[in-house]
C-alpha cells in the first residue's frame, strides 16, 4: 500500500532517517513509537506529503486515500459543526454541486443533442450518489459526531465558536467520517475526556482500513494496534504483538545492547592504553600500528536512547503562606453561559490537587483564572502571602518565538542567565551539545514542550498550574515528570484525565461537570471509590440486586424479571413507536425518491421545463425529508441501544444472584 525505498531526512544537519525502508500493508494496525525528537510527526508528514524527503522515493498505491490528523494548530471557521464535518465527504458534495448545475442548465438548454447529454450525465451523478449512500450522510456524520463528545445543539453551532481542543474533536471527527485507506493520528487522545476516548477506541477497533497511531496512553495503543513501528537509532523496525509485548522486547535487547557497550568501551580503553604506553618504544612499533588500525575500523555501538533520560528536578520552592489562593462567590460568564456560580474554592500550602471531569466543563477556565490569566465575572480571588505562580497552558506551544533559539528562548526568562547554568538546565531535558542552537520552528511538539517546562524551571515557584503536560510528553517522558512533580515541595493543580499519571502525585481531586463544583478530600484512587459508589442508578440498581440476592427465592427473582421486562416495555414503548414510524417514512420517501429518479430518467420530461422544475424541487424536498428522518432513526436507535445495554446488564446481576 505505502513503500519507503531508501529514504533520507535530515534537519539542522542531524539525520533523522538515513537509507530507510518501510513497507506498511493494506490492513495494518501500527502504533508509531520512538523517544521524542526522533522523527515520529516528520515520518507522518513525509508519508502525507506535506514534507518531502532528501532522498529516496515514497510509493503510493494509485488512488489512495490518506486521512492525517497533527498534533496541534487546526482550525475551522464560516460553517456550522454539521457543515464542516459533511466537507469531510469531498466526493459526495462535488456530485451534489455538478447535479444543481446539471438541473439549471437543462431548464434553459434548447438544444436536443445537449439536453440529452446532461440527461446521461445526471443520470450518472444519480448513480454516484446511491454509491456514496449519499442519503444518510447526515446520520453517518451525526454519529461520529456524537461520539466524540458534541451534543446535538452543538451541530448548528459556528465553528468559530469552539474552543482550540474542540477544534481538533472536529478534525478528528472529518478524519473517522472519510473513512480513508490510511489513518494517521498524532496524539489523538491529548483533547479527548474519558468517556469520548471509551468511543473512539471502540471506532478504531472496528475500523477496516489500515492505522498509524502516536499515542503516549498506552492502554489506547495497546487496544487499537496490534504492531509496533519503532524508530530507533535512525532505522526502522516492526514488531509483531501489542506495545507490551514490544516494550518487552525493547528492554532485553537494551540490557544486551548496554551489555555489549560496556564491554566494547573496555576494550577501546586498554587498546588506547596500550598504544599511549609502548607510542615511542620502536620495539612495539609494530603491535602500536596494528591496535591504531583495528581502532579506526571499529563500528562503535549506539547506546539506546532511553537512557539519555529527563532527569527533571524542580528547585526549591520559595515559602509561601498558609492558604495559597481563595475563591470566594466567584461567578464566570463566557457572554450568556455560565460556567462558574458562586464558587468557593481555597487552595493551602502543599495542596496538590487534580482537575477532573469532562472537556467543556471549566476546569481549563477554573486553572486560568487562578493562574490571572482570565478574569471573572464576579466574586473575589485572593493570592497568599509571597505566592509565585507558574502556568503552562495546554497551547503553551503557540506562545514560543520560532525564530530564536532554544538557549535564547530560556534566558529570555531565566533568572540565571549564565551559559552554564542553562546550558545544564537543558541537558536535564535532553537539549545537549548544538541542539540548544536549534530554531525553536524545527523542533517537535514534544521537543516544544519540553522547551516550555524548562522556562517554568528556569525560575523560583511555590504555585504550578499544569493544563494537560503530558500531552505532547512520550511513554518514558511522562514518567519522569510525575517523579519530579511527586517530589515538588510547592503546591499544585494538575488538569488531566490520566488517571494513571495523576496516582502518585496528588493528595485531592476536584471534580468538575455541568457547574456542579466537588472535592474529594484524598488521592485519585479515593476519588475513583467514591465515584464508583456514586454511579448511576444502573450500577446502583445491579448492587442492590446482587446485595439481596442470598434472599431472594427462585419466585422472587422470576417476579424481579417480569418487573424488570415491564419497565424496559414501558420505557422503549414510546421509543419504538417512533422508530417504527422513522422506518415506514424513510420507505415511504425512498419510494418517492425512486420515482423522481425514474421520471427525471425520462428524457421527454426535459421539454417540459415547467413539469422539470417542479420535479427537481420535489426530489430536493424529498432528499432533504430523508436525511432528517435518517437523523431521528440514528437518534432514537442510540437510545434503545443504550436502554438495552442497561437492561442488560441489570438482568445479568439480578441472574448472578
Amino acid at each position: 500500500m505505502v513503500d519507503l525505498i531508501d529514504v533520507s531526512l535530515q534537519f539542522g544537519g542531524r539525520y533523522l532517517f538515513r537509507d530507510v525502508n518501510l513497507k506498511i500493508n493494506s490492513g495494518d494496525k501500527l502504533s508509531l513509537v520512538g523517544a521524542n525528537g526522533t522523527g515520529k510527526t516528520s515520518l507522518l508528514r513525509m508519508l502525507n506529503g506535506s514534507l518531502q524527503p532528501e532522498k529516496g522515493n515514497i510509493y503510493k498505491q494509485r488512488r489512495l486515500s490518506i486521512g492525517y490528523l497533527p498534533q496541534e494548530n487546526v482550525t475551522h471557521s464560516g460553517k456550522t459543526v454539521l457543515e464542516e464535518a459533511s466537507s469531510a465527504f469531498p466526493g459526495i458534495l462535488a456530485q451534489r454541486e455538478k447535479e444543481t448545475e446539471i438541473t439549471r442548465l437543462l431548464e434553459t438548454v434548447t438544444d436536443e443533442a445537449q439536453r440529452d447529454e446532461l440527461i446521461y450525465a445526471l443520470g450518472d451523478v444519480h448513480q454516484k450518489l446511491q454509491e456514496y449512500d449519499s442519503y444518510s450522510l447526515e446520520a453517518r456524520v451525526s454519529k461520529v459526531l456524537r461520539g466524540l463528545g458534541f451534543e446535538e445543539e452543538d451541530l448548528v453551532r459556528m465553528t468559530d465558536e469552539f474552543s482550540g481542543g474542540w477544534q481538533m474533536r472536529l478534525a478528528l471527527a472529518k478524519i473517522l467520517i472519510a473513512e480513508s485507506d490510511l489513518i494517521m493520528l498524532d496524539e489523538p487522545t491529548n483533547h479527548l475526556d474519558i468517556d469520548s476516548l471509551e468511543w473512539l477506541t471502540s471506532f478504531l477497533q472496528g475500523y477496516k482500513g489500515s492505522l498509524l497511531i502516536v499515542s503516549h496512553d498506552k492502554t489506547f495503543i495497546d487496544n487499537v494496534t496490534d504492531k509496533t513501528l519503532e524508530i530507533y537509532l535512525g532505522k526502522f523496525n516492526i514488531f509483531n504483538g501489542k506495545y507490551d509485548d514490544y516494550l518487552k522486547f525493547k528492554e532485553e535487547r537494551d540490557r544486551q545492547t548496554e551489555a555489549l557497550y560496556e564491554t566494547q568501551q573496555k576494550k577501546i580503553k586498554e587498546t588506547e592504553r596500550f598504544i599511549e604506553r609502548f607510542r615511542y618504544k620502536a620495539s612495539k612499533a609494530r603491535q602500536v600500528q596494528s591496535r591504531v588500525k583495528q581502532l579506526e575500523k571499529v563500528e562503535l555501538i549506539e547506546l539506546p536512547e532511553y537512557t539519555s533520560e529527563i532527569n527533571l528536578r524542580f528547585p526549591p520552592a520559595p515559602p509561601s503562606g498558609r492558604t495559597v489562593m481563595t475563591l470566594s462567590k466567584v461567578h464566570k460568564y463566557y457572554g450568556e453561559k455560565q460556567i462558574f456560580r458562586d464558587l468557593d474554592f481555597e487552595i493551602m500550602k502543599g495542596d496538590k490537587i487534580a482537575f477532573v471531569g469532562p472537556n467543556g466543563a471549566g476546569k481549563t477556565t477554573l486553572a486560568k483564572i487562578l493562574a490571572g490569566v482570565t478574569d471573572i465575572s464576579h466574586g473575589q480571588v485572593i493570592t497568599g502571602h509571597n505566592v509565585m505562580t507558574a502556568y503552562y497552558a495546554q497551547d503553551v506551544t503557540a506562545s514560543l518565538d520560532p525564530d530564536i533559539d532554544i538557549l535564547e528562548t530560556i534566558a529570555q526568562v531565566s533568572e540565571n542567565t549564565t551559559v552554564p547554568y542553562l546550558r545544564g538546565l537543558l541537558g536535564s531535558f535532553l537539549f545537549t551539545g548544538d541542539d540548544v542552537f536549534k530554531k525553536v520552528g524545527v523542533l517537535s511538539g514534544g521537543e516544544k514542550s519540553r522547551v516550555c517546562l524548562a522556562k517554568i524551571l528556569s525560575a523560583k515557584f511555590n504555585f504550578i498550574i499544569l493544563d494537560e503536560p503530558t500531552n505532547h510528553l512520550d511513554i518514558s517522558s511522562k514518567k519522569i515528570l510525575q517523579k519530579a512533580l511527586s517530589d515538588f515541595e510547592g503546591s499544585l493543580v494538575l488538569v488531566s484525565h490520566d488517571v494513571d499519571f495523576l496516582r502518585p502525585i496528588v493528595n485531592k481531586v476536584v471534580r468538575i461537570e455541568r457547574g456542579l463544583f466537588r472535592q474529594y478530600e484524598d488521592g485519585i484512587d479515593y476519588y475513583l471509590l467514591k465515584r464508583n459508589q456514586e454511579s448511576a442508578a444502573v450500577q446502583q440498581t445491579a448492587a442492590q440486586a446482587k446485595k439481596s440476592a442470598a434472599d431472594t427465592t427462585r419466585k422472587d427473582i422470576k417476579r424481579l424479571e417480569a418487573e424488570l421486562r415491564q419497565e424496559k416495555y414501558n420505557r422503549t414503548k414510546d421509543l419504538r413507536k417512533k422508530l417504527e414510524k422513522s422506518e415506514s417514512e424513510i420507505a415511504l420517501l425512498e419510494g418517492k425518491q425512486k420515482s423522481i429518479e425514474d421520471r427525471l430518467a425520462d428524457p421527454t420530461l426535459y421539454q417540459r421545463p415547467d413539469e422539470l422544475k417542479a420535479a427537481n424541487a420535489e426530489y430536493k424536498e424529498i432528499k432533504e425529508k430523508l436525511a432528517k428522518v435518517y437523523g431521528d432513526w440514528e437518534t432514537v436507535s442510540i437510545k434503545l441501544d443504550e436502554i438495552d445495554r442497561e437492561f442488560e446488564e441489570r438482568g445479568s446481576s439480578l441472574a448472578a444472584g
